[in-house]
């Protein structure tokens, strides 16, 4: 190659040492990954996989990789990817086409990309007591916010427990000692070099917030964490507005949930720093999974709210969802039957009606009725979190957008490489 030649190409190269927008890297993510700041993201990624996994191990737990081809919709809200090995149609097909197609494809029978691996877990958690992933979930959200994406990493824990308070240690002692591994590793000093890269103007970066990287840190390692109810969440953003402290778009109601603007005042005002957890909120804004909390003295009727928690980090808020999985039959079949999940009779081998076994049948024809085998052949009381794992790069590393935490982003309108 001759000198012109070359100097013809590097000319042609197309990160050149100029301001470079986040959104413009971004359409180039194979070049990309070449920057110090996506290699040291990188590293990061690959530090905390490794500690996480050496976490769990020391615990006892068992690492699995579930499916990620699935026929459950394990969230219920429709939001999937359907698999096919049908070529596209260049015209928009009927419901009915659609799932004639769906019907004699190549599985014969609707499937999807994972939106979770918790159903799988609770399968695997029924013989090995303590289990856990990092595996791949897709969602097809049609949002381009910075704290979405079409393909994400998702930690997902399973345990044999009676208590909700379990889990959320768990959760604290998981993140903890991450942090404290990652420290000791010298990547907040890194990271804090890094940024302070990122911000001088005219160079190439992300984009970040500013936030003290090592308060961010400090406040993880400080512990335990405020622990809140939802009622009390609730209360806390009405006399906020009641006040006049706030003036919030979306009106606090007891059985609308928390929108993104509530989890922030939440995180910034009841954590002060620190994350937060949220516990019990009402049964009718989460899945049919979740076992009802405890029935307070005196009380008859079951509960109205869930034995659930959200897990809410400063400005990045949702991080951690968990509960109580409902492990008594016929309380999950009729918590299925309030969501309106279809029912179908089937008859077993002896074909008579005296046989006849009721099975539930999921979200978008998705089967559920191996999920249910789970509590008819006998179960345990047990629960488990889905973790985010790119949210909390994003936010250990001052990262404002995960898409620039996630090496080849995914989202609605993109797909490159």
């Amino acid at each position: 190659m001759t000198k012109s030649e070359l100097r013809l190409l590097l000319k042609r190269y197309p990160i050149q040492k100029k301001f470079q927008t986040p959104e413009y890297l971004r359409t180039v993510p194979h070049l990309r990954l070449r920057l110090p700041i996506s290699a040291l993201l990188a590293r990061l990624r690959s530090e905390s996989d490794f500690l996480l996994t050496q976490f769990f191990r020391d615990r006892g737990f068992l690492r699995l990789q579930p499916p990620i081809i699935t026929s459950s919709d394990c969230e219920g809200a429709g939001e999937v990817f359907t698999v096919t090995a049908e070529a596209a149609t260049p015209a928009p097909l009927s419901n009915g086409e659609q799932a004639a197609i769906l019907e004699d494809g190549f599985f014969k029978k609707p499937t999807f990309l994972t939106v979770s691996s918790q159903l799988h877990l609770e399968a695997y958690m029924h013989e090995h007591a303590k289990v856990w992933t990092l595996s791949p979930t897709f969602r097809a959200e049609k949002s381009d916010t910075p704290r979405h994406a079409s393909e994400f990493q998702m930690l997902e824990v399973e345990i044999r427990t009676q208590s909700l308070a379990e889990i959320m240690d768990l959760v604290e002692d998981m993140i903890k000692s991450l942090v404290q591994g990652l420290r000791k590793e010298s990547f907040l000093e890194q990271l804090v070099r890094a940024k302070t890269t990122w911000e001088q103007p005219g160079t190439r970066g992300l984009e970040t917030d500013s936030p003290s990287l090592s308060t961010r840190w400090d406040a993880l390692e400080k512990t335990p964490w405020p622990r809140i109810t939802y009622k009390a969440a609730i209360r806390i953003l009405q006399d906020s507005v009641n006040s006049g402290e706030s003036d919030f778009v979306h009106q606090p109601d007891k059985d609308a949930g928390l929108h993104l603007e509530h989890e922030k005042y939440i995180a910034t005002k009841v954590g002060l720093g620190q994350p937060v957890f949220v516990t019990d909120y009402p049964r009718a804004v989460k899945p049919f999974y979740m076992l009802p909390s405890a029935a307070e003295d005196g009380q008859i009727d079951m509960p109205e709210t869930a034995a659930c928690f959200d897990l809410l980090l400063p400005e990045v808020c949702e991080i951690v969802g968990g509960s109580l999985r409902e492990h008594r039959l016929q309380h999950l079949e009729a918590a299925m039957s309030r969501r309106r999940l279809d029912l179908r009779s089937i008859h077993d081998d002896s074909g008579t009606e005296n046989n006849t076994i009721t099975r539930p049948v999921g979200v978008l024809g998705g089967n559920l009725e191996w999920y249910v085998d789970l509590r008819r052949f006998g179960s345990v009381p047990h629960g488990g979190f889905g973790f985010g794992f790119d949210r909390l790069l994003c936010y250990l590393s001052g990262t404002r957008n995960i898409k620039d935490v996630i090496p080849w982003p995914r989202n609605y309108g993109r797909c490159d490489c």
